[in-house]
């Protein structure tokens, strides 16, 4: 029993630590620093690693108890804690995903500026009087 709540114990300071880097994830997406941001995700796709392995190894401890250990309070404190930090993972990175796509929004809006200021940079006017994009023309006719 005590090898179940060492293993959920474990597996909640890998939550933890799962909640720093998802913070620290959230303050390089806001800087916009990619190699520090490259480093970190390699960092959270490890500790992502540990957890799963970690919830293969408390899946089978919990498959050895009887129905009695497994409605000791101790036991289920222990998981709604852990399904606690869960939730707040998710949360946290669904901030990040939403950090993602608002910087995303800005370099297109950019780039539409960019494309927009080339556009007005090459108008010029045809025999009407009219503006028109594009180059001036083909050449001078004689």
């Amino acid at each position: 029993m005590n090898n179940i709540k060492e293993a959920i114990s474990v597996q909640n300071s890998q939550l933890e630590q799962l909640q720093l880097v998802l913070e620290n994830e959230l303050h390089l997406i806001s800087t916009r620093d990619p190699e520090s941001l490259l480093n970190l995700l390699k960092t959270k796709e490890s500790l992502l690693d540990a957890i799963q392995e970690q919830d293969s190894v408390i899946a089978r401890l919990y498959g050895k108890l009887s129905d009695e250990e497994k409605q000791e309070a101790s036991l289920t404190q222990l998981f709604d804690i852990a399904k606690n930090m869960v939730n707040q993972c998710k949360y946290r990175t669904s901030i990040n995903q939403t950090a993602v796509e608002q910087g995303q929004l800005r370099l297109e809006h950019l780039r539409t500026l960019l494309l927009e200021s080339r556009a007005k940079e090459s108008l010029t006017y045809d025999k009407s009087g009219r503006t028109r994009g594009g180059s001036s023309g083909k050449g001078i006719n004689a």
